[in-house]
């Protein structure tokens, strides 16, 4: 008979999985979205945390953002690291939990500007910059435990790669804040582990489904 427990089991896996696809498509889309919806102001111009200020037009859509790629990085984490072990999947989970906390600890406007800011916006920095350092040392031991399962070998070349190219955008996002260009540089910082953690996940759900009934051992 098949084990139902499994067969669950499996399900459940690969439903997790499918978060780390999901988290960072919506996520996206509210920032794509929410960028669009500033009238009078370039597409770029606002940073993703702006976006989610009292100030910005509809800061619902990127708080939504926020919270739902947190939820779905702590799902994906766990399918993870079930699958391959390791601190990394524990890193995207934590950096899914800290998302979460940046998305409530809103910047006080969507613009920078000179001036006193709220703790708020305060910690809301500080925990950005966690998840960036984060997202990039996740990605580099992702590269390491990959390159020791046959099934993943592509794998660790394209996420060291993204681990360095996101390195280098939050180095030239990080120089200047202030720049006209800086919200364009913190979008590549932000989608290309984004993207490696999406790939990652569509590929797990895919190694993840549930065996056929004629599969699963008897």
């Amino acid at each position: 008979m098949p084990d139902n427990g499994l067969v669950a089991r499996r399900t459940t896996s690969g439903r997790a999985a499918a978060a780390g696809v999901a988290g960072p498509a919506v996520f996206t889309g509210a920032w794509i979205v929410s960028s669009l919806r500033q009238t009078g102001h370039g597409a770029a111009e606002v940073q993703i945390s702006g976006l989610a200020a009292p100030d910005a037009r509809d800061p619902w859509i990127m708080i939504t953002g926020f919270l739902v790629l947190g939820g779905c990085a702590v799902a994906f984490g766990e399918a993870l690291h079930e699958a391959i072990g390791g601190p990394a999947p524990r890193l995207i989970q934590g950096a899914g939990v800290l998302t979460v906390a940046a998305g409530l600890l809103r910047r006080d406007h969507m613009l920078l500007g000179p001036g006193p800011v709220s703790w708020h916006n305060h910690a809301h920095d500080a925990v950005s910059a966690v998840i960036y350092v984060d997202l990039v040392v996740a990605q580099a031991l992702l590269a390491r435990a990959l390159a020791r399962d046959a099934a993943w070998k592509p794998w660790p070349r394209w996420l060291a790669a993204s681990a360095a190219a996101t390195t280098a955008a939050l180095v030239a996002y990080g120089a200047n804040t202030a720049e006209p260009a800086a919200g364009a540089l913190q979008r590549v910082a932000v989608t290309l582990p984004l993207a490696a953690i999406a790939a990652l996940a569509a590929r797990l759900a895919i190694l993840r489904q549930p065996a056929a009934p004629g599969d699963v051992p008897q």
